[in-house]
């Protein structure tokens, strides 16, 4: 199984892709959380949007909720479960990064489970939201215009 995380995920834990280009001005810690992701340490969403804006990036809230519930015992490696059921529930070509917006631990019919929303954000270098099918015909369109 992957890497084990060592950070606490909870409301506002931010995940983002492995491998997404950013400037210098936006390094910070990250660990491995899930296949294909890393779990930013020590910023939560405020923090990193504060961040992304002082290097002139944008960091784009996208609409509509994801969650997933969990049966589990192990508070915290429920909570990890639950995220990477959500993980892999995305179709993740329109965005870089997630934010956790809640944890809950609860239990139902006495068993322990942990409920955990999150929102799909994007981080990129521009102000106008474009998918990398719309920067190759936006690339076009500008060759065509020379």
């Amino acid at each position: 199984m992957g890497a084990q995380m060592a950070e606490t995920i909870n409301k506002g834990t931010i995940l983002i892709k492995d491998g997404i280009f950013l400037p210098d001005a936006l390094r910070f810690e990250s660990e491995p959380c899930a296949t294909g992701w890393r779990l930013v340490k020590n910023l939560d969403g405020y923090g990193l949007g504060q961040k992304i804006s002082e290097a002139g990036w944008t960091f784009f809230w996208l609409a509509g909720e994801i969650g997933a519930t969990v049966f589990g015992f192990d508070g915290q490696k429920t909570v990890r479960r639950a995220v990477k059921r959500i993980l892999g529930n995305l179709k993740s070509g329109k965005f870089n990064s997630l934010e956790i917006t809640r944890v809950a631990s609860k239990r139902f019919l006495g068993l322990p489970y942990a409920s955990v929303s999150a929102h799909s954000r994007h981080i990129q270098e521009n102000e106008v939201l474009l998918r990398a099918k719309d920067h190759q015909e936006w690339d076009r369109a500008k060759l065509k215009a020379v």
